[in-house]
């Protein structure tokens, strides 16, 4: 059985730095890319993060150059520094594995989903 424990979230002035992190247990990590993904209120889930198996790296326009996600494969760990950070990036930040895209661009998601971990960022 697959479990994702995500922490690290808080409240942060604008500007701040926070480094987010994500356990994968069972057998999700070793052998997928890893996303991190959020959730603002009233809005979809967002894959902001995602990396290979063997750190290739890619990121949302919006968090290009403030983010960073990296990956612990010895720890099933999953990480996102980031740094700068806005209001606009208040959400609530998950972690899964990203299967895609397709041919469209999609990309899904495990149906193994954690709890989340609530990032707030004031003006």
């Amino acid at each position: 059985q697959v479990q994702l424990v995500e922490s690290g979230g808080g409240l942060v002035q604008a500007g701040g730095s926070l480094r987010l992190s994500c356990v994968a247990f069972g057998t999700i990590f070793s052998v997928n890319p890893m996303g991190w993904l959020r959730q603002a209120p009233g809005k979809e889930r967002e894959l902001v993060a995602r990396i290979t198996t063997g750190g290739a790296t890619d990121y949302v326009d919006s968090v290009k150059g403030r983010f960073t996600i990296s990956r612990d494969n010895a720890k099933d760990t999953v990480y996102l520094q980031m740094d700068s950070l806005k209001p606009e990036y208040t959400a609530i930040y998950y972690c899964n594995a990203v299967f895609g895209p397709d041919g469209d661009g999609n990309y899904y998601y495990s149906n193994s989903w954690g709890q989340g971990t609530q990032v707030t960022v004031s003006s």
